[in-house]
């Protein structure tokens, strides 16, 4: 215990002594005076972007910012970060079917995942890019890729995949893609124990290659191959290769990286002065650049040679050095200070990613619900044209049923009057003309009953049935009038269709309350003709008049007349409803000093079928 309190006095002895040799350094790289701009800041900057992208809203540019920050991600060795942030971008282009985007998307999760030997992860993925790239080239060289991990423990083949993809981006001239495929193809024949072809695959991704970050790795790769083979000389030249590379390129990050590889180089190959002269230089690389973690790398190396040369006042200056100007290290630090930002933004990321959610889930239940709305109102508006229709179809048979009833219909003073007519003729022993008269009413009794279920007929059958009609009435009242019926040639008989028997009560009322009371022998006329677009029909007596006829009439007449033109009106009113006919009838009666009679006028729209 009594000699550890004189350790803390020790060491202050041992640090003043150190000074002179501090000061050096500090003449060399004085912070107070050296002050550099702001460091590009990749990472947070690329999550700033992401940020910015999901507050807008934009799916588009959201998922181009999910790629650039998993590419960031992915090459500062944060894989499992890169990977989650890939998927999200994936998972947009699918759903905004954008597949030439997915495909390469898809590609790059799949790199991401090999890079974590998550290998049929990563097989799946080079399939999924493969089924969505509309390019054969595109395809082929994803199916590559997922057979090459397929293939893990046959080099070989793993070779001869690499050099189809190699073969297929030189041709596109996808410098990117052709490294990649040459470090592939490097990894492969190392597995073959053949370093040299490795070593000169690993230069040729180093040629093509302008992304210091894949430089790095892969001369990382190279000079492990060579230094396991214990070709130190090989290595060297390697390195400064790419020492002399990035110093071109100036980028201070590979420089640091190769000054130490070729330390550690030198220090393999027992020269210790040239290591210590190298890792010096990359330790005031570092300082002058901010870089913090690889300062302290470099000096951890420098101390150790130190403490090899039995130098420990060296050692103690060094660390003085370091920690007096830490503090201004840490805050000025590029990757330190990009770090911190990007865990700040990186919360405000998920705060905005769980906001989207909530957003999407309420979209999708919003939707949900409107979907079930409007299927209820569909299923409501089908249901209620069902109903609709089925009334209407109801209504319909019913209109008909009605129809065919009234057309149906019987005048029993018809009837009665026709078989008075026979027992009349049987009393006269006039079996002739009972004989007649009989033939003629069956056969029209047997022409409507074969046309009763039709409520429209053509003219020539209607016309047929009104003349049988009127020859049977004129077996009665032969001397009481005459008939005429005429059509225009105009109208093709057998064509035009006309409502059965809508005429023949008329052609009753004009016969039974005009010609009849008659004194002298009447005609009645019916003709048909055709006006422009309509059958236009004409019945027309000469008997007494409407007037007359009511002055006439028994109560029994009155009720048998009414029934029979209620019977043709509601005919009419139903046959409007159910067909395109627009029927009108005009009642009116014929007076002048010499004249009288009565004129019935049908029109109804001229069809050639129902």
């Amino acid at each position: 215990m009594g000699r550890s309190r004189y350790i803390p006095v020790l060491l202050v002895l041992m640090l003043t002594a150190g000074q002179v040799a501090a000061q050096e350094q500090k003449d060399t790289l004085d912070y107070s005076v050296e002050k550099k701009a702001n460091p590009k800041l990749k990472v947070s900057k690329a999550a700033k972007a992401l940020s910015s992208s999901l507050s807008s809203g934009n799916e588009l540019a959201t998922a181009k910012q999910y790629e650039v920050l998993a590419k960031e991600l992915a090459g500062k060795g944060d894989y499992a970060r890169a990977e989650e942030n890939q998927k999200k971008a994936v998972a947009i282009y699918m759903r905004l079917k954008m597949p030439d985007e997915a495909a390469a998307s898809s590609r790059e999760l799949a790199k991401i995942q090999e890079q974590q030997n998550k290998l049929q992860q990563a097989i799946g993925n080079y399939e999924q890019a493969g089924r969505a790239a509309r390019n054969r080239n595109q395809e082929q060289v994803n199916e590559n890729d997922a057979n090459r991990l397929r293939n893990n423990n046959n080099p070989q083949a793993q070779i001869e995949y690499s050099r189809s993809n190699i073969r297929i981006f030189e041709k596109e001239g996808r410098t990117r893609e052709v490294v990649d495929a040459y470090k592939k193809l490097g990894e492969s024949q190392l597995l073959q124990n053949n370093t040299p072809a490795a070593v000169n695959s690993f230069k040729q991704a180093v040629e093509k290659s302008k992304d210091t970050r894949d430089i790095a790795d892969i001369s990382k790769k190279m000079n492990d191959a060579v230094s396991n083979v214990n070709e130190i000389d090989t290595a060297i030249q390697l390195a400064e290769t790419i020492l002399a590379k990035a110093r071109n390129q100036n980028d201070t990050g590979l420089q640091i990286n190769q000054l130490q590889q070729l330390a550690r180089l030198y220090a393999r190959n027992h020269e210790p002065e040239k290591a210590h002269a190298l890792q010096e230089a990359a330790y005031q690389l570092a300082l002058r650049n901010r870089n913090t973690l690889a300062a302290k790398d470099c000096l951890l190396q420098l101390a150790a040679y130190y403490k090899a040369q039995q130098n420990p006042t060296a050692v103690l200056a060094r660390y003085e050095y370091f920690l007096n100007h830490l503090d201004t290290l840490l805050q000025t630090d590029s990757s330190l200070v990009d770090a911190h930002l990007f865990e700040l933004t990186e919360g405000r990321i998920k705060d905005l990613e769980q906001e989207k959610q909530l957003q999407q889930e309420l979209i999708t239940r919003k939707n949900t619900l409107n979907a079930i709305l409007i299927g209820s109102v569909i299923a409501m508006l089908v249901l209620l044209g069902f109903i609709i229709r089925s009334l209407y179809a109801i209504r319909t048979k019913n209109k008909k049923i009605a129809l065919q009833s009234l057309r149906r219909e019987m005048n029993p003073h018809f009837i009665f009057n026709s078989l008075n007519s026979v027992n009349q003729y049987i009393a006269e022993n006039n079996e002739l003309a009972a004989n007649k008269y009989l033939t003629t009413y069956s056969g029209l009794m047997r022409t409507v009953m074969e046309h009763s279920h039709k409520d429209f007929v053509p003219l020539s059958v209607e016309i047929a049935q009104l003349e049988e009609y009127l020859n049977l009435e004129h077996l009665r009242f032969s001397n009481r009038f005459t008939w005429q019926l005429t059509t225009d040639e105009a109208l093709d008989t057998d064509a035009v269709v006309i409502p059965n028997m809508l005429l023949q009560p008329h052609l009753e009322n004009a016969i039974w309350h005009g010609l009849r009371y008659k004194a002298t022998k009447g005609l009645l006329k019916v003709h048909f003709s055709k006006a422009g677009k309509e059958l236009k029909v004409v019945i027309e007596d000469d008997g007494i008049g409407l007037t007359e006829s009511q002055r006439l009439k028994t109560v029994n007449q009155r009720a048998h007349e009414s029934r029979g033109l209620n019977n043709t009106r509601e005919r009419i009113q139903l046959l409007n409803d159910l067909y395109p006919v627009n029927i009108r009838l005009i009642m009116e009666e014929i007076t002048g000093d010499a004249l009288s009679g009565t004129r019935i006028i049908l029109q109804l729209v001229l069809l050639d079928k129902i």
